[in-house]
């Protein structure tokens, strides 16, 4: 699954990095800790609409950076608390379950993120990590969105909400957890983000054995167990010896 992972880059970088226009109001925040239910920079691709709101479809659609909060919730919930259970979409069901079928088609998403966290359970303890792509560029999740309402105030404010599609882990990531997040190469970003393909069944497998090779899997403090630490050092490489060394060490 991909339940943490970090977002620290600013919007200038990302807007270059994905060729978007900036729509999130200025609310991108640096976060090493990204948790469930937080507000964060995704990227989608829309047709333009007309001052009633109507879809241009007619017009090339428009490659944005927009905030949606964490953790799906499909426009038939009752209330938005659905979206704590559906932070993550499995990849071989995604298109046919009834939360998730309708998002796949046609309202999918890239979630921007220098890596993302799991922990490796070795008996009793659990060691973190941090897998992180090369040279300072952005991962890309794949992810799917929606939009909710409550059924009693249509004139309310949406709320977007996302999720990250997971998949088999591949190669060396597999020792850390069997489930990862569908990292969406650069190459297939534009197919993913088309507003008028409904069928990706073909981007919805594990990727390449290539471009895992590319991630390192860096073990960090378990500083990151909780969501309450958000700074820079949750990056950090700790080799579990060094922080048992440290842990261990007598007090005065």
């Amino acid at each position: 699954m991909c339940g943490r992972y970090a977002a620290t880059k600013d919007p200038a970088a990302l807007i270059d990095e994905f060729a978007a226009v900036d729509l999130t109001d200025g609310r991108i925040r640096i976060d090493h800790n990204v948790a469930p239910t937080k507000d964060v920079a995704t990227v989608v691709q829309r047709h333009p609409r007309d001052a009633d709101g109507v879809v241009l479809p007619d017009e090339p659609a428009v490659r944005s950076l927009r905030m949606m909060r964490w953790g799906l919730v499909p426009f038939w919930a009752k209330d938005p608390g659905a979206g704590s259970k559906m932070i993550n979409t499995r990849a071989e069901t995604a298109k046919e379950k009834p939360s998730f079928k309708k998002a796949v088609s046609s309202r999918r998403c890239l979630v921007p993120a220098d890596g993302w966290y799991e922990w490796r359970r070795d008996g009793k303890e659990k060691q973190p990590f941090f897998m992180t792509g090369p040279d300072d560029a952005s991962l890309a999740f794949a992810g799917i969105w929606e939009t909710w309402r409550p059924k009693d105030d249509k004139d309310a404010d949406p709320l977007i909400t996302f999720s990250v599609i997971t998949t088999d882990s591949v190669g060396r990531l597999a020792d850390i957890h069997h489930r990862m997040p569908l990292l969406m190469p650069r190459d297939k970003w534009d197919t993913w983000l088309d507003p008028d393909l409904p069928d990706v069944t073909d981007l919805l497998v594990p990727p390449s054995a290539e471009l895992v090779d590319t991630i390192e899997l860096r073990p960090v403090s378990s500083l990151v167990n909780s969501v309450r630490n958000n700074g820079p050092e949750l990056l950090d490489r700790v080799e579990p010896a060094a922080e048992s060394a440290l842990f261990d060490l007598p007090t005065s």
